[in-house]
C-alpha cells in the first residue's frame, strides 16, 4: 500500500481524534497490561481478551501523544480477530518497520502510515510502545 503525506496525516489524525476501542471496562475475562515511556507522556493501559487462540477484543485508555494514541488505535483495528501466531506476525513485521529492518508490508494494512517514523528517533517509542505490550501478553500463551 502506497500512500502520499496527506494521507498517511489523515490517517494518523483520525485514529488520534477518534481512537477504536478506547475506554475500559470491567470484565475479569480481559488481561491487563500497562505500558508506559519514560519519554513522553505515554501511559496506556490495555485490556486484551482472547479466545480459542484468537485476539477477540482489545481495548485501551490512558494519556498518549497523538502518535502513541493513532497507533494504538490502528494496532487494535489489525489485530483483532486474529489467530495469536497471526497477531505476532503482524506486530513483528511492524517493530521491523519501525526500526529500518525488513518487513512484510503487505501484513501492515493502515499500520503502513508509520514507515517514516525511524525519521523522528525519538518518536519510534511513542509509536510502539502498545505494540510491544501487546506482544508481550500473547507470547505468555
Amino acid at each position: 500500500m502506497t500512500m502520499n503525506e496527506e494521507i498517511k496525516r489523515t490517517i494518523i489524525l483520525e485514529n488520534y481524534q477518534n481512537p477504536k476501542n478506547r475506554g475500559l471496562i470491567e470484565d475479569v475475562s480481559y488481561e491487563i497490561k500497562n505500558t508506559n515511556s519514560e519519554s513522553c507522556i505515554d501511559q496506556i493501559d490495555l485490556q486484551i481478551k482472547v479466545e480459542n487462540n484468537i485476539v477477540k477484543d482489545i481495548k485501551f485508555d490512558g494519556e498518549a501523544c497523538a502518535i502513541c494514541t493513532s497507533s494504538t488505535s490502528i494496532m487494535i483495528n489489525s489485530l483483532i480477530g486474529k489467530k495469536i501466531n497471526e497477531a505476532l506476525e503482524i506486530i513483528d513485521n511492524f517493530e521491523n518497520m519501525i526500526n529500518e529492518k525488513e518487513y512484510n508490508k503487505e501484513l501492515l494494512g493502515e499500520a503502513i502510515v508509520y514507515g517514516d517514523i525511524a525519521k523522528q528517533p525519538n518518536r519510534k517509542k511513542c509509536a510502539l510502545l502498545t505494540w510491544e505490550g501487546i506482544k508481550e501478553v500473547l507470547e505468555r500463551r
